[in-house]
């Protein structure tokens, strides 16, 4: 009897854990979809009277400085990322290999710490223009500088830090293509640089495109630096209108409209990842064989891909370190190290949570392929192209409502105030972190996962384990490194996300990103230094994780 039994209840186990599975990744899905669903509701309910204010006064604005952002930065990070890509890949230079790691370290950096950086070295009393003016005897009025405190300033310190998206997925396509489609140009008496543009560079695309629109995502979501400069773009009209003006239903229907714009990128992203699979390391038939470079062509190459590190990390971390020692910021003091604990304290909170939240989705599409698991995961992907402010509005609308509705329950019932029960904790800024960046680990997670083969799935099943078994016993001591890597990228991600902390955060709950704002905000930059620096340490170490892999990956 009890070997009939046995197998009936083993079943029953079996299901129970897919079951318990799919609830995780389904709810997962919900919330991420929550803040898409409340804006969306937020701005259709406002009527028309608000939407023709915006449209009369600062939408046209908002649109032209949006989009002429996007094309700038889009512009700057295709042209350094693709030019650094082939010459580290397929020449040779003196320290080509070194540069070839150099170049990801932009990464670490939060466009707005550079933002501060040089406008203390760039601005009307900075170190350049007053050398200029005793070199050359000048006044205030006698000549022109270049203002770093305009649209064209944000996109230079944008393109600075978002263009190793570009260089490590054009590097990876260029070090996946065949050397014969190359030679066959050459042999026909195309030069280098015409077989370049006329047979390297198209077999690129897709992931050239994947790697711009990844930087195009990160230039609509940025706050911190176009707020800083004064450039009105769809983040800063978020904000603005929800603290500045309180009109809730402006912010809500701004936020509607960054939001198409936005979810239209992740779908052209999808659509470039799809066609990119035809890059197949498996077809190599030759390896591409690296030009060696000499002479002037050499040094050329040397400060073409020198340049962006200079200006991107180098020149930065002098300036910030030289600004810091003339502060009068005490990283000891108990003020900053609350507002470091408070730094770690939330995002080590949200790493844990994402990660999880991408191993649930994960394993539950691996275990159960269909509409159901593979709509979850479409969805939990789309928060990377919503900008934190967007989020923010998003889940502060449903559950600012919920808890004022709770409050005045229970003060008629019970006579006892709860006041914001779920919008006053760090929770629900926990939440946003986990839709803003659960695709990222999803990533990470999902390229660790194509190591397990689905044979041991299979050997797991025989031997009696349940699927939250074989996860636990079989993927996750092998997917070790690739959720180290993830539970990292998040954690950096959330010590430099801005515009969802500036509006979620608690009351007298501060973080470093948040002091640095406020004190920039202040014209305090030597202050914002110290902040600064110590986010840009944060994150140096996913950094050096992602540069051990690119330099494996010759």
């Amino acid at each position: 009897m009890s070997s009939n039994t046995a197998p009936i209840v083993q079943k029953s186990r079996s299901r129970d854990g897919l079951r318990g599975l799919s609830v995780v990744a389904v709810l997962t899905a919900l919330v991420c979809a929550l803040p898409m669903l409340a804006v969306l509701i937020a701005a259709l309910s406002g009527g028309t009277e608000t939407v023709r204010h915006l449209i009369e006064t600062v939408l046209g604005e908002y649109t032209r400085t949006t989009f002429a952002l996007v094309v700038l930065v889009s512009v700057g990070t295709f042209s350094i990322g693709v030019g650094a890509a082939w010459l580290v890949t397929m020449t040779r230079f003196p320290a080509v290999q070194f540069l070839e790691i150099a170049l990801v370290l932009p990464l670490a950096f939060p466009a707005y710490v550079l933002a501060y950086a040089y406008t203390n070295v760039l601005d009307h009393p900075g170190i350049v223009q007053t050398a200029l003016r005793d070199l050359m005897g000048w006044g205030p009025r006698d000549y022109w500088f270049p203002d770093i405190r305009s649209l064209g300033g944000a996109a230079l310190m944008l393109t600075l830090v978002l263009y190793p998206y570009v260089y490590l997925l054009a590097r990876a396509a260029f070090l996946q293509q065949s050397g014969t489609t190359f030679l066959a140009a050459r042999a026909l008496g195309k030069s280098p640089w015409v077989a370049f543009f006329k047979v390297s560079l198209p077999l690129a695309r897709p992931a050239i495109a994947g790697g711009v629109l990844l930087a195009v995502m990160e230039t609509i979501a940025d706050f911190g630096t176009v707020a800083y400069f004064g450039v009105q773009t769809f983040a800063t009209g978020i904000y603005t209108s929800w603290f500045s003006m309180f009109d809730r239903v402006g912010a809500a229907q701004l936020a509607l409209c960054l939001l198409t714009f936005a979810l239209l990128l992740a779908m052209l992203e999808r659509m470039q990842r799809g066609r990119a699979k035809y890059h197949d390391p498996a077809r190599r038939t030759q390896a591409m064989e690296p030009m060696q470079l000499k002479g002037w062509e050499a040094g050329l190459a040397m400060v073409a891909c020198g340049i962006p590190v200079l200006f991107g990390a180098v020149l930065p971390v002098i300036v910030l370190f030289s600004m810091g020692l003339g502060s009068e910021q005490n990283l000891l003091s108990p003020r900053y190290l609350g507002f470091i604990k408070n730094s770690l304290t939330l995002a080590g909170i949200a790493a844990v949570v994402t990660v999880s939240a991408a191993i649930a989705i994960g394993f539950f599409q691996r275990l159960k392929p269909g509409k159901l698991s593979r709509g979850a995961g479409y969805i939990s992907r789309l928060g990377y192209a919503v900008p934190g402010g967007v989020i923010a509005v998003g889940l502060l609308v449903p559950f600012a409502a919920f808890d004022n509705a709770l409050d005045a329950w229970m003060r008629s019932t019970f006579d006892i105030s709860t006041g914001l029960l779920i919008t006053g904790s760090i929770w629900l800024l926990i939440a946003a972190y986990m839709v803003r960046f659960l695709a990222a680990a999803l990533g990470a997670y999902e390229g660790g996962q194509a190591m397990v083969h689905a044979n041991m799935d299979a050997a797991a099943r025989s031997l009696g384990q349940t699927p939250v078994g074989t996860l636990r016993r079989v993927h996750l001591p092998i997917l070790a490194p690739s959720l180290l890597t993830a539970l990292l990228i998040v954690f950096v991600d959330v010590m430099k996300e801005l515009p969802a902390t500036l509006i979620m955060r608690p009351f007298n709950f501060d973080t470093l990103a948040v002091q640095a704002y406020r004190l920039a905000s202040d014209e305090r930059l030597d202050g914002a230094a110290v902040p600064s620096l110590v986010i840009v340490a944060m994150g140096l170490l996913p950094v050096i994780l992602i540069c051990r892999q690119v330099g494996r990956g010759r």
